[in-house]
């Protein structure tokens, strides 16, 4: 039975991708295959929760438990598929045929969730199902509308607004594809060609180690879309450098979540997240990395920023030359890289293709390359095994898509939604939007405990966002506000899941680390304020409005590093001098966003920011201790 166990989760793994990837290229009408997209999503889903169910068994010596649910689990969403077409005439009626099947493939779907993701987000789901089916009962106005709890099934198992709808769709036909041109770029080598460039590129310069994390995890996060896969990629390397050149354990962890943090949001190919966030929208994909281009460079400048300024009070060095390859030979051991990345971005962006058919071109023209290179002498068991690891990554994800179905199919159909915004909005009329806007990063960090980004966002986005672009919020900056605050639970105590990954890479205290984590990311917790009463820096408004936001803001984000030294005047206690200057910084930032980037309000208090920072540096100078940025 371990044997037939073994078999049937293997071939769930493979076959998840290779289905996606089929349907993505439109293989099955290129056949002349009469299936639809609900048809394919829910046959991925049903192996999906196969592979879940089969994840962890529930005692060692039954594992026939185990294959009987997958096995159920699986059918009763091909179930579903097969009789797709019969059912949009019949399914009115609602006839035990359609929802008994719904129900175990809905139960079956959350125990899979719970087994493989953990109880958090398996337990929302039961608690907004509980509210779904019995809601009526709760009075005042959280009262809900529930419908008979058959319809509620097939509404959940059978409506393109339940499960098989827009969530677990676009991870198929979207997300799936940029997975597997990470996975291309892992086989070609790609984490070590980016290690690599990195340490070419400022392995040298005071801290070079730790800006190395900061580079690395840019470029790797980028493609894979997970800041805990990024931590593990990057951090086995970046860490152990990290603290054999004086950085603390505390510190390398730290530096090595919120870069890998920040990798989500870096164009130009960002996490899952982005992908829904265009569907949603009903904007090009393009639009979204347009719009995520400032904030992801001030993240990332001032987390440059802030790491040399700890490797200036650590009075560190950077690695010896010895250590360091030539950007010449980087660029020759790893060319391959760049050229499917120069094939991907064209596609994205000079052409009309779907962002997924993209991505699977520039897989095929890496792994082409990479192919001739090596003189088409691959490892076989290495190929398997990244075809393996890929359905043991894509899995986690189509369940949480699915979850997030049954979350939003019971949240629009209640009346929970229409009920929460008008609360928000009665809030936010009589407090204020920046009492909405403070509540929702609250609650987007709350639900983002222990849940990935994605599903955070698409939670909030059903709830929240009507009202905040009610509100005469720019829709692109309600929807990137939440997607910002949802990532950054992944840092935030008390259940920081990037802090915890990254502190036990580097043996260091978890809390220590996720509040140092908390101030190294610093600006990600401010600017999404900023472009909510200012979406110039959203690239939304006229050049001149877009380059005196980014120069305020890059003001600011230097003043928050400047805040990271020692105190430059001895009769000065550090945590005043840090105050101060972390405030100045605060303050530039408030100014722009209040007032926009020529006011004169905001020109005034941008002077004395660059007059502090002139001054500091002065002082610093006098004091023989410089630190120009490297």
């Amino acid at each position: 039975m371990l044997k037939l166990k073994a078999i049937i989760q293997t071939t769930a793994l493979v076959s998840m991708p290779v289905l996606g990837v089929i349907w993505a290229l439109n293989l099955p009408q290129m056949l002349g295959m009469p299936f639809v997209t609900q048809q394919m999503v829910a046959v991925v889903l049903g192996i999906a929760v196969a592979a879940g169910l089969l994840a962890h068994p529930y005692f060692r010596t039954h594992v026939w438990i185990d294959v009987f649910l997958a096995l159920f689990g699986a059918l009763a969403w091909f179930w579903y598929a097969y009789n797709f077409k019969p059912w949009m005439v019949t399914m009115a009626f609602r006839t035990p045929d359609i929802w008994i099947p719904g129900l175990i493939g809905l139960v079956l779907l959350a125990e899979a969730l719970r087994k493989t993701m953990g109880v958090i987000i398996a337990g929302l789901v039961w608690a907004v199902a509980a509210y779904g089916f019995l809601g009526d009962h709760i009075p005042g106005m959280l009262q809900a509308s529930v419908f008979a709890p058959t319809r509620t099934i097939i509404y959940l198992y059978a409506d393109s607004n339940g499960v098989p709808g827009l969530v677990v769709t676009v991870i198929v036909t979207l997300v799936l594809p940029f997975m597997v041109f990470g996975k291309a770029m892992e086989i070609a080598n790609g984490m070590t060609f980016f290690n690599n460039l990195a340490l070419a590129a400022v392995g040298q310069r005071r801290g070079g180690p730790a800006k190395v994390a900061v580079v690395a995890s840019g470029f790797f996060g980028m493609m894979s879309g997970s800041t805990v896969a990024n931590i593990m990629s990057t951090g086995i390397f970046t860490i152990p450098v990290m603290l054999r050149t004086g950085m603390t354990r505390v510190q390398a962890a730290a530096i090595e979540a919120t870069a890998s943090n920040g990798g989500q949001i870096a164009p130009p190919i960002m996490g899952a997240t982005a992908f829904i966030m265009a569907e949603v929208l009903q904007v090009p994909y393009s639009d979204i990395v347009i719009a995520s281009t400032i904030p992801a460079f001030l993240y990332f400048l001032t987390l440059f920023f802030k790491v040399d300024a700890m490797a200036t009070r650590n009075n560190l060095k950077g690695l010896d030359r010895s250590e360091i390859p030539t950007v010449g030979e980087t660029l020759k051991d790893g060319w391959e890289i760049l050229i499917s990345l120069a094939v991907l971005l064209y596609l994205l962006f000079a052409t009309a293709l779907n962002p997924g058919l993209c991505a699977l071109i520039a897989s095929v023209v890496i792994m082409a390359v990479y192919a001739v290179k090596i003189r088409f002498r691959f490892n076989l068991a290495q190929l398997w095994n990244a075809l393996v690891n890929l359905g043991q990554e894509f899995g986690p994800l189509m369940l949480i898509g699915g979850a997030a179905g049954v979350i939003i199919g019971l949240l629009n159909s209640t009346g929970f939604a229409f009920q929460l915004s008008l609360a928000l909005t009665h809030m936010a009329s009589a407090y204020g939007l920046v009492a909405l806007l403070v509540l929702s990063a609250l609650v987007a960090i709350v639900l983002g405990m222990g849940m990935p980004t994605a599903a955070v966002y698409i939670v909030l986005v059903t709830v929240v966002a009507p009202t905040m672009i009610d509100l005469g919020v720019e829709p692109i900056a309600a929807h990137m506000f939440l997607l910002y605050f949802g990532l950054m639970s992944m840092v935030t105590p008390p259940i920081a899941i990037g802090s915890i990954v990254a502190a036990r890479l580097a043996q260091a205290n978890m809390w220590t680390t996720a509040f140092l984590g908390m101030r190294l990311g610093v600006v990600a917790y401010i600017l999404p304020f900023v472009w909510v009463y200012n979406p110039a820096l959203l690239m939304q408004g006229t050049t001149t409005e877009i380059v005196a936001t980014l120069f305020n803001t890059v003001v600011a984000a230097y003043l928050l590093k400047l805040s990271m030294l020692e105190s430059p005047i001895r009769a000065l206690p550090n945590w005043l001098y840090e105050a101060a200057v972390m405030i100045a910084g605060l303050a530039v930032m408030v100014v722009t966003a209040a007032f926009g980037g020529f006011d004169l309000a905001t020109i005034i208090v941008t002077a004395a920011g660059v007059a502090i920072a002139a001054s500091i540096l002065w002082s610093i100078r006098l004091n023989d201790r410089v630190v120009s940025p490297q």
